[in-house]
């Protein structure tokens, strides 16, 4: 979490046991990489906790890999994964939505390319200021942000199914109410609220019985 190693490592904690469960009784392999959202969630917010604790006893190997690590999440995993996690839930009978789904899966990668090797070639590292801040010149660069936020977001909204298009939505809406008041910040509050935000999947295959139940 953005707050405080405590926060990380509870939320982490969390979300990591709920998503493992999820994994572990999910019915259809097809829906196994939207059921896994909230486990990469619980881990992401779990190696953010470690760099709280690497900067605050100036533990500067810790502080590189934990560094590298949530980037890895935040600019490489999550555009390329989400529109292919989504378009795994869909029917493909549904030509216009599979078409399209293959879109933004496209643009997805071409997003984590990009940022992959801005990764690569510039430098990065992170401070804290109440939150803790990624300091890169590239990160909020346009286009390439709303190409980001189209690929992690607006994806979702062309989905076939009510909680998936909930989830975008909100994800959307913390998207927008973090670059306004948490601008520096921007990617360790946001992928706060995201993940949070990720308890709703669980309500998705609750609701539609996607999960098998307990034994």
């Amino acid at each position: 979490m953005c707050f405080s190693a405590t926060a990380s490592f509870i939320t982490g904690g969390c979300l990591t046991v709920l998503g493992t469960l999820m994994v572990r009784r999910i019915n259809k392999r097809s829906e196994l990489p939207f059921a896994a959202i909230p486990l990469l969630f619980g881990i992401q917010q779990l190696v953010e906790g470690l760099l709280w604790i690497a900067i605050d006893h100036e533990m500067l190997l810790l502080k590189t890999i934990t560094t590298y690590l949530f980037t890895m999440f935040s600019h490489l995993l999550w555009p390329a994964y989400v529109p292919y996690a989504i378009a795994m839930m869909e029917n493909s009978k549904d030509g216009w939505r599979h078409k399209l789904m293959w879109a933004f899966r496209a643009i997805g990668i071409v997003v984590a390319l990009h940022l992959m090797v801005q990764v690569a070639i510039q430098p990065l590292t992170a401070v804290v200021d109440t939150h803790i801040i990624y300091l890169s010149p590239f990160f909020y660069a346009w286009p390439m942000m709303l190409l980001y936020v189209t690929a992690t977001c607006i994806v979702s909204l062309f989905s076939s199914h009510v909680w998936i298009r909930l989830f975008g939505l909100m994800v959307l809406i913390s998207f927008v109410v973090c670059y306004l008041l948490y601008t520096q910040a921007l990617f360790s509050v946001w992928c706060f609220f995201a993940a949070i935000l990720s308890l709703m999947i669980y309500m998705h295959f609750h609701r539609n019985g996607g999960l098998k139940s307990l034994r």
